[in-house]
């Protein structure tokens, strides 16, 4: 039975929103969703450009330093995740959110001006207490805003929003320091503008948070249990295979995504200073590479939905982590990114990663009863974290001591094996025949 709208509440668009918000507060949503994530990408593209443009890194020991800035990052959110849901209960979604974006400004306003490695990790974990912290946010209004009828279409809509977000901004963006260098800045003077742009960008949100959403403390706070007690919950739930499955495909769904965003850029960047192109240029025509990849996936989140929301979803998931293997591995076929006769294979790394973290994701919110729901989140995002962590640092060495293709090759690899464990959860332990409607 669905569940009864209320209808003295206010409605935007499609959606009927919860108790006491309002429109502002939602049109304030659809705005930090944009910019959120189109913002913390942009990280994964302004760093080839530093660690060439002003670090002066050799090109062959870029991957390795890319993946131990992500590892550190990681290491920091693992870290701040439970600190910043006890703070966003105890002060509130507003000043928490628009906090994140003040210290995701200020990393970026710091990052181009390090002068070492470990002065622009340092950085980065400056950004990294940022991007946690919007991040937990984001998801948290995410879930406060609709009424419960409404809730499968405000996830799609925000999901839509951050996609957009993440092309039109780095397209933009990443095309600064190439138009400053034309106009006769120097490659550093290029970077330290275009990242203080950025920071500018997030200080700008964090006005914009602060204004539009909606004030005041949770009705009713969160509880946070002992940290060993959601631990051994979110083990205990392991023993549904479906949540098994959940937890694996959450560890390379997300590793996917680090590949994307960490390598594919750094690749494109070192593909056009091989071919003589400037470093402004070649980090634009990187960064391009990156917006076509998050174009495919964008393009993509319909039919993906479609097939979540009409078959059984461990045989979704199955379809997904098909898709994303091949969208990887097809990657062992690129000899150089920037080549037009290769975008379709890098459309099709796209469609990859986004069926793989949208199939993961769909799977274990069916799975986590709602009493259950707290740790198996945790431990869906603990693994995902994990998988993170490997695919960064692996990645990375492979990436200089291999082939820049080696990291999607990798990846390729772990998602067919959880293709192969969806296939036998599917045939042993497939659940319900069709997804549960709220």
């Amino acid at each position: 039975m669905a569940p009864d709208i209320d209808l003295s509440c206010e409605k935007w668009g499609p959606l009927w929103l919860a108790p006491g918000i309002s429109k502002r507060n939602m049109w304030t949503l659809i705005y930090a969703a944009f910019f959120t994530i189109g913002l913390l990408t942009f990280v994964g593209v302004g760093t080839p450009y530093v660690l060439s443009a002003i670090l002066h890194i050799p090109p062959e020991e870029q991957g390795v330093v890319s993946g131990n800035l992500v590892f550190w990052t990681e290491i920091a959110a693992i870290m701040l995740f439970g600190p910043v849901g006890l703070l966003v209960d105890r002060f509130g979604r507003k000043p928490l959110y628009s906090f994140g974006f003040l210290l995701m400004g200020l990393g970026y306003g710091l990052y181009p001006m390090a002068s070492d490695v470990f002065e622009l990790t340092i950085y980065r974990v400056v950004y990294a207490a940022g991007i946690v912290t919007v991040t937990g946010v984001l998801a948290t209004v995410v879930t406060d805003y609709p009424q419960e009828v409404n809730r499968g279409k405000m996830v799609a809509i925000v999901g839509f929003m951050n996609g957009l977000g993440i092309a039109v901004l780095n397209a933009i963006l990443g095309g600064v320091p190439k138009r400053l260098v034309d106009r006769g800045f120097d490659e550093v003077a290029a970077g330290q503008i275009t990242h203080l742009i950025v920071s500018a960008l997030c200080v700008i949100s964090a006005i914009v948070v602060a204004w539009g959403l909606k004030g005041g403390l949770p009705a009713q706070r969160a509880e946070h249990p002992p940290w060993m007690l959601t631990v051994r919950a979110a083990l205990r739930a392991a023993l549904n295979p479906r949540i098994a499955l959940a937890y694996s495909a959450a560890f390379i769904a997300r590793g996917d995504l680090v590949i994307l965003g960490t390598f594919l850029t750094l690749w494109g960047k070192n593909a056009g200073l091989e071919s003589g192109m400037d470093i402004a240029e070649a980090s634009r025509r990187g960064t391009l590479i990156f917006v076509f990849a998050q174009s495919a996936s964008l393009l993509w989140i319909g039919a993906a939905v479609f097939l979540l929301d009409r078959f059984n979803r461990v045989a979704a998931l199955a379809a997904c982590m098909a898709l994303a293997t091949v969208g990887y591995l097809v990657m062992g076929f690129v000899t150089n990114p920037l080549d037009p006769i290769d975008l379709p294979l890098i459309f099709l790394l796209g469609i990859g990663q986004i069926s793989a973290f949208l199939g993961a994701q769909s799977l274990v919110g069916q799975e986590a009863p709602i009493g259950e729901r707290g740790a198996i989140l945790g431990g869906f995002n603990t693994s995902g974290a994990l998988g993170i962590l490997f695919c960064s640092v692996v990645g990375g060495y492979l990436f200089d001591a291999v082939s820049p293709k080696a990291p999607f090759v990798l990846v390729g690899v772990i998602n067919a094996l959880v293709f192969i464990l969806a296939i036998v959860v599917w045939r042993l332990a497939p659940g319900t025949e069709r997804p549960r409607h709220s």
